[in-house]
């Protein structure tokens, strides 16, 4: 396979900056099972921001802390993963690659 020309490249690294740009736009909320525990991130997977209940705030909570820090992410996760399928365009993938 050969290698794209230098205008080429300059076309997908401002594709692939364009992508990434829009994944920091997507804002994604994940939630612990028992609600908790919410931590908010973008779609390029950039911890924004957290809440954490009040009930929570006592030192004896720390282990719950952190299995809710655990659930919020793996939630997020898999809200991040089926937005990322919804917007997928193959055209552009394939185009960002010659084809």
């Amino acid at each position: 396979m050969a290698l794209p020309n230098p205008i080429e490249l300059i076309k997908m690294q401002n594709e692939a900056k364009k992508m990434q740009n829009k994944m920091r736009e997507r804002k994604v909320k994940g939630e612990s099972k028992n609600g908790m525990i919410t931590i908010y991130m973008n779609g390029a997977q950039e911890f924004e921001d957290v809440h954490i209940d009040e009930e929570y705030l006592d030192p004896d909570m720390m282990d719950q802390i952190r299995k809710g820090f655990k659930e919020a992410f793996k939630d997020y996760q898999k809200k991040l993963q089926k937005e990322m399928v919804q917007d997928i365009d193959l055209d552009q993938i394939k185009s960002m690659f010659g084809k």
